[in-house]
């Protein structure tokens, strides 16, 4: 199975490569660290601990376990791998003080598997969320390495694909040590995969445990000066934009009499120039925050975030934020950040990655979604109403961010939860 396996990844690999050569800057980054070809790094005798975040959101989520990794196990190392090019860009950032080394994770070849294995040689890998790479997943075991799955999430979707392989997928998934999932559905479908029930814990959601720090705090000042948001107009964030949403919502808000300013952040780097492009199609001002500061800061209004890793800072500034991938079939993106600075929230109707999370919130009245119409109606209608009826009503602004913070406060934990199952692994803790 596992030569069919490598057979298929590399075919797979083989008619992608166009895309890698037609969009470089994006698939081919840290190509050669994929590969294998890692920079020197001295084992000095003390156990190394691997941390495996996929992109930005595992990176922010990771933070502050890296926090109690670094804490409670001085006598460690502690090395961060990513798969894409902005998480490696937010991991190099936040981490390049408390990680021994920060690299992009191996393509999953028998070769450079393994030689990302010799070159790090760590003790215990923990791989956030779930990605299943079965051939790193069984090198790792032949080295003697326990495997963890934390703040493991398993949709729907993923079992589905995965069942077409299960006697494979129980194979590759008896190299897993543990397997600490957010919720209960997480647990049982990576329990109807074939891993032994007695491996998998439900340990919440680390993304829950997310906090504000000094750093956040003084961008979120830094940008407040430099755009002078002062209160006198509404703020709207449009975080994690997919195509089509940052037209629509434009279009939405162009005839709404409010005096607001909106700050979009589109999902994808490569996507700046083009949704620079819409901007300057429309009858709004705007600047960009990758430009040199100029008065014209002060007074667009919208302002286009094409940068990384600081939506964090920019969602204290919103009065409303949009989340972004749910007005089409994307599957949303996490509403946790802006929840954690008591910000009302909306997103359009598709949510199903985040689905246990969102049905949390709209229980406790933490969120508005617009709801899914036929295809001959456009979603953005709903969500002119949702805007209006928000622009009018604050305190129906300050609840949802008051039950949005209470969601969060009354889910925390997770980290501290993950830690505790982690210890057989890791061993004592040693600031103890």
């Amino acid at each position: 199975m596992f030569f069919l396996y490598s057979l298929l990844y590399t075919l797979a690999f083989v008619l992608m490569s166009p895309l890698f050569l037609l969009r470089r800057d994006k698939y081919a980054a840290g190509f050669n660290e994929r590969l294998g070809k890692y920079p020197e790094f001295h084992n000095d005798g003390r156990p190394v601990i691997w941390l495996h975040c996929v992109s930005v959101g595992e990176t922010n989520a990771a933070r502050p376990l890296v926090d109690e990794l670094i804490a409670n196990y001085t006598g460690h190392r502690l090395v961060v791998s990513t798969t894409t090019k902005t998480g490696q860009a937010l991991a190099r950032d936040i981490f390049k003080d408390k990680a021994d080394a920060v690299f992009y994770f191996p393509f999953d070849w028998k070769f450079s598997v393994r030689r990302a294995l010799d070159r790090f040689q760590p003790s215990v890998v923990l791989l956030m969320e779930t990605e299943i790479w079965p051939r790193f997943f069984h090198e790792a075991h032949l080295a003697g390495t326990k495997l963890a799955v934390i703040n493991g999430r398993l949709s729907e979707k993923s079992f589905n694909r995965y069942s077409y392989v299960k006697s494979f997928i129980r194979n590759v998934l008896g190299n897993v040590d543990l397997a600490l999932m957010q919720g209960e559905a997480d647990a049982e479908r990576i329990r109807s995969l074939g891993i032994d029930a007695d491996r998998v814990s439900v340990t919440g959601n680390m993304k829950f445990d997310h906090s504000v720090n000094e750093v956040d705090n003084a961008l979120t000042s830094e940008l407040r000066r430099r755009f002078a948001i002062d209160g006198k107009r509404l703020i709207i964030v449009a975080a994690s934009t997919h195509p089509k949403e940052e037209e629509w919502l434009i279009e939405v808000l162009e005839g709404e009499t409010e005096d607001f300013r909106l700050l979009i952040a589109p999902r994808h780097p490569e996507r700046f120039d083009e949704v620079a492009q819409l901007i300057r199609e429309t009858s709004y001002s705007s600047v960009r925050r990758s430009d040199t500061a100029s008065e014209a800061d002060k007074e667009s209004d919208i302002i286009l975030l094409d940068s990384i890793g600081e939506l964090r800072a920019v969602y204290a500034l919103a009065d409303i934020v949009f989340v972004g991938g749910s007005l089409i079939p994307h599957g949303g993106q996490s509403i946790l950040e802006p929840a954690a600075v008591e910000k009302a929230i909306v997103t359009g109707p598709f949510t199903h990655n985040f689905d246990a999370v969102v049905k949390e919130f709209l229980s406790r009245d933490a969120l508005i979604q617009t709801p899914e119409v036929p295809q001959d109606f456009q979603n953005p209608d709903r969500l002119y109403e949702v805007f209006v009826d928000l622009f009018e009503h604050p305190e129906k602004r300050r609840q949802l961010g008051e039950n949005a913070i209470a969601v969060m406060n009354a889910n925390r934990g997770a980290t501290a939860k993950t830690l505790e199952y982690l210890s057989p692994l890791l061993g004592p803790r040693e600031n103890q």
